[in-house]
């Protein structure tokens, strides 16, 4: 019965504990993972990620459930399907169903375009490399979609992280390293993870295999601050990891050479991919409207052939001469006006014309050309190695763009860039510009008065300290000791 148990939690991503000391996770879905440990049965997530729409299974019932969403489509397919019935349509059979499938096929072949796009930023993602331990002592170079729970990685500045990790050591004192979260929540401000005494010793690579212990880490949650988890070396008794030592994937190493760390959550199951959603089947307002007015005017469709159905059977009641478009009477009174209704629905169909949905579709991937190649929305920063486009994902949406119902903020760096420079200061109800007026006489000379001495000199050094004392300054030393003061980031900024 264990075993059972065992297997079916291991179908899930999870292992069942060995013994009660490794009971002492943080909660009922946790997961043990060995360091250095060869078993291959342990099935956790993969690391491949997948962020498209579609695969080649689900793009047929996908894309037919969201294009038969829109009121028009299945108008068009109803005439088209009417228009087969022998006697009753007054037109050709394919007058309708053959450009509305050219429609469906050029709109197919958008949604493919669009969503190649995505698959190739999978496939980049998922083939971008980082050292992994092997059994050997020895770090080799692997895909992140060959990253498994339970590796050793090595990161270095400057690089992603490929999965969730905890970290063991650092290449700075005490095992701190330096992190940006700016992907995660948008923070540009480097975050400070320092490792666990238990493993900070632990900077070289036989250090590491020689490493006895494992991990028991609680099951994969979307909380993005939060992390409980034990580790215990050897038959010691287990001591918490928390937050403070997780490396969460989409962060990446600033200031920092390199650092070591043990994966606990890859793939999907990573807090970044949890908290982010399948790629979902949106409408635009557009959409939304037409499929209003194309309800209206389906309602003013059928009001115009009930009418002409109503008088046309008037007539043939009275003797007047068969009307040629709308067939012969039939015996049944009742019947005779339903083929009529169905001649004159179909007759009057123009009324929505099928021109709509092409002219559309074909203005939202013309508008979206437009998008990824428009020069003022290109950004280049030389020194993260920056150089984007915009890209629309999806041209479903062009037209909400700049459609702004609400703005939450609650401070600077949300909707700027938190780029601050100097431009003047107050000192002791003194104004000290950095820029020169054009115009007028130049204002106090805030270097003139610092050297002049006196109680105006005191108060601006006193100003120009704290100024000083209230930043985080982290320089970055290469291999000879030279600092590289283009690498020097701000950590926070609260001047009083």
């Amino acid at each position: 019965m264990e075993r059972f148990i065992s297997r079916f939690m291991t179908l899930f991503g999870y292992r069942a504990a060995t013994n009660e000391d490794d009971m002492e996770g943080p909660g009922p879905n946790s997961r043990l993972i060995p360091f250095n440990s060869t078993d291959e049965e342990a099935t956790f997530s993969r690391n491949k990620i997948s962020t498209a729409k579609y695969n080649v299974f689900t793009f047929i019932p996908k894309f037919l459930f969201e294009q038969f969403r829109r009121y028009a489509n299945i108008f068009f397919l109803c005439i088209g399907l009417l228009q087969q019935i022998p006697g009753v349509s007054p037109t050709g059979k394919y007058v309708t169903i053959g450009p509305f499938c050219v429609v469906l096929l050029i709109t197919a072949i958008k949604e493919i375009m669009e969503d190649l796009k995505r698959h190739n930023e999978d496939k980049k993602v998922n083939s971008s490399e980082c050292e992994v331990l092997d059994s050997q002592g020895d770090f080799v170079k692997k895909q992140w979609k060959e990253i498994k729970v339970g590796n050793i990685v090595r990161v270095k500045s400057e690089k992603f992280f490929p999965a969730d990790l905890i970290l063991l050591s650092s290449s700075e004192p005490n095992g701190i390293c330096y992190i940006e979260t700016a992907s995660l929540d948008g923070e540009t401000n480097l975050k400070i993870r320092s490792s666990h005494n238990i493993t900070k010793e632990l900077t070289s690579s036989k250090d590491l295999c020689k490493f006895d212990g494992h991990i028991v880490a609680e099951g994969p949650n979307r909380q993005l601050y939060e992390f409980q988890g034990n580790l215990v070396k050897g038959s010691d008794k287990a001591v918490p990891v928390g937050p403070n030592q997780i490396l969460l994937r989409g962060s990446r190493l600033r200031n920092t050479q390199w650092i070591y760390g043990f994966v606990v959550y890859t793939g999907h199951e990573s807090k970044l991919l949890m908290n982010s959603t399948k790629a979902p089947l949106k409408r635009s307002t557009l959409d939304k409207e037409t499929n209003t007015q194309i309800v209206f005017l389906g309602c003013i469709l059928v009001a115009l052939a009930l009418i002409s159905a109503g008088f046309n059977e008037l007539m043939q009641s009275n003797g007047n001469d068969i009307i040629s478009y709308v067939g012969e009477p039939t015996g049944t009174a009742g019947l005779g006006f339903g083929w009529q209704f169905l001649t004159f629905f179909i007759l009057y169909n123009n009324l929505i014309p099928i021109s709509l949905q092409v002219t559309l579709e074909m203005v939202k991937v013309v508008q979206a050309s437009f998008i990824n190649n428009d020069e003022t929305m290109h950004h280049v920063d030389e020194n993260l190695g920056v150089d984007t486009y915009a890209l629309a994902r999806t041209s479903n949406l062009n037209e909400e763009l700049g459609q702004i119902k609400y703005v939450f903020s609650d401070k600077t760096g949300t909707l700027t860039m938190n780029v601050m420079e100097y431009k003047k200061c107050s000192i002791g109800g003194t104004i000290y510009e950095l820029d020169k007026p054009e115009h007028g006489s130049p204002g106090p000379d805030l270097i003139f008065d610092l050297n002049k001495g006196g109680d105006t000199s005191s108060v601006i050094e006193e100003f120009l300290v704290t100024l000083a004392v209230c930043h985080t300054v982290i320089p970055e030393v290469d291999d000879q000791g030279m600092t590289d003061r283009k690498s020097t980031r701000l950590n926070s900024s609260h001047a009083r």
